[in-house]
């Protein structure tokens, strides 16, 4: 088990840009998937983005391609995610996961760890 911590969100215009972090504890962080995911009010959970344990590869939802970039540092325990071009549809809760293995990565349930989430409010 790995503890996460977000930060980073805010109020933010449409058009601008967040950097959202996550901080795990534990020396296993290496091991884990990363993920990023975001439930508006009311709204299920729906996967955002995901990185593999090493950085070298990583997969996005077709709504935030070419707009949103994961990324890790393995070194500091953390994962980023860079959110450009942000819209009033980003708004939500955002949340840092973390999966012991590949499996469908797009499925909340299938993952182990959660840190508490992180507001995101985009204005229109």
């Amino acid at each position: 088990q790995v503890q996460l911590v977000e930060s980073g969100g805010g109020l933010v215009q449409a058009g601008g840009s967040l950097r959202l972090s996550c901080v795990a504890s534990g020396r296993t962080f290496s091991s884990y998937i990363m993920s990023w995911f975001r439930q508006a009010s009311g709204k299920e959970r729906n996967f955002v983005a995901v990185i593999n344990r090493i950085g070298t590869y990583t997969n996005y939802a077709n709504s935030v391609k070419g707009r949103f970039t994961i990324s890790r540092d393995n070194a500091k325990n953390t994962v980023a995610l860079q959110m450009d071009s942000l819209g009033p549809e980003e708004t939500a809760v955002y949340y840092c996961a973390a999966a012991q293995k590949w499996n469908n990565i797009k499925f909340p349930n299938l993952y182990d760890d959660w840190g508490q989430g992180t507001q995101v409010t985009v204005s229109s």
